[in-house]
Order: structure tokens, then sequence, then C-alpha cells
């Protein structure tokens, strides 16, 4: 078979850039991986469990950086994806990796492009305590298909409420000294979020912005 797409993608992946102040998000790592399915190539995705955080939402296989048990990302992005599916390294040919996804709400993602070796969703072995059901689309479909853009409003809040109804200063803004101004919410840029309405399921959120960069690789000339 013709292996342009696979040689394509490799020469376009970006290498990694490191992002100042790391330390202080929440960092992980995820898997975005493709399987071959009857001569075409598809994204695999995990619909979340819904008894665990942001559940019934999909997503790649990943998680946050464990230094006990990652010595980069790329074992981050491998471990989770054998611990929620099943699929262990030496079925995943690795392509390279995309750029640092950091999103507003204090997390960055590493996300790793990964060919699985298997011949079909079979060989998978689901924890059903973290994911509900797992489903390929064809990378066709989002190459032809636009994601719906919305647009939200961030704000910072100097303060809050605690459950006492005690109210709490995150940042003195007297005590500092700084611009009466900042006692009030900042308001915030608006903040883009995309959505795939795919025949399987809602596609929204990290993993379409995910999606969305993984496109615009395919489009870069070798």
């Amino acid at each position: 078979m013709d292996n342009s797409f696979i040689d394509s993608l490799k020469n376009n992946l970006l290498k990694r850039h490191g992002v100042l102040g790391k330390d202080k998000y929440f960092n992980s790592a995820v898997l975005i991986p493709l399987i071959l399915s009857e001569g075409e190539y598809h994204l695999l995705f995990e619909k979340r469990a819904g008894t665990i955080r942001q559940g019934g939402e999909v997503s790649f296989p990943g998680g946050g950086y464990d230094g006990e048990k990652d010595k980069n990302y790329r074992d981050t992005a491998l471990r989770e994806t054998y611990e929620e599916i099943g699929i262990p390294e030496d079925k995943i040919e690795v392509l390279g990796e995309m750029d640092t996804l950091v999103a507003p709400m204090g997390v960055t993602v590493d996300p790793f492009l990964g060919l699985l070796h298997i011949r079909n969703l079979n060989e998978l072995k689901i924890d059903e305590k973290e994911v509900e059901r797992v489903f390929t689309i064809p990378v066709s479909y989002f190459i032809k298909t636009e994601p719906s853009k919305y647009f939200v409003r961030l704000e910072v809040h100097t303060k809050k409420q605690n459950k006492s109804g005690e109210i709490v200063e995150l940042l003195p803004v007297r005590k500092l000294r700084l611009p009466e101004s900042y006692s009030s919410p900042w308001k915030g840029r608006k903040h883009r979020i995309l959505v795939y309405e795919t025949s399987e399921e809602t596609v929204w959120g990290i993993t379409a912005e995910l999606v969305y960069e993984f496109c615009k690789l395919l489009e870069q000339e070798p």
C-alpha cells in the first residue's frame, strides 16, 4: 500500500517547543491514534466513562504526567493508552510529536501521533472504569468538514466565596497597592471552542482542537 500518508505526517511533524512556566500547569499527554481500516486511515476516540471526571466526553487516550512512572510525556501517552484501551507499546508506532497545547483552564497537553498496528478494535482491552466505548472516524471526514466555532468569555476573579460564605481574597489588591480596577473581575478575551458534530459523538473542546491542528498538519508541504 502507498505509505505517502504516513511519510507526509512524519515529515510535517513539528519539533516540540518549550512552554515557559510549564510547571505551574497540570501537565498531561495524549496519543492521537491512527488505525488503518479497509484501506483508509481513521482516528480512534474514546468516550469517557460516566463515573469519572469529565464523564461522557470524547477524548483521546491520555492523562496526567507521573514523575514516578514516566521519563517524559511520550511515556505518559503510551502508559495511559495501555491502561485505558490495552494497546501495548510494541503495537504503537509513534510517528512524532505535535506542539504543546496550552488550555485556558490551566492544563497543558503534549500530543503524540501513533499508528496502531492492530487488525481491528477487537484487539483492544478496554478499562470499563475509565472508558465507556471506543469508535473510529475516517481522517477524510475531518479534512472535508469544518468544525463549528463558538466563543465564550473568560474572566479572572481576585476573590472567591468559601463554603462558609466568607469572601476570600485570592489577590489582595489594596494591600499590594494595585489599581482598584483589579478588585473587579478582569474581563478576558474571547476563547474559541471548536465542535465537530459527527455521526458517532460530538467531538469538542481540547480534543477538537487537537483534531483541527492535526488536519492543519496534513495541509503542510513536506
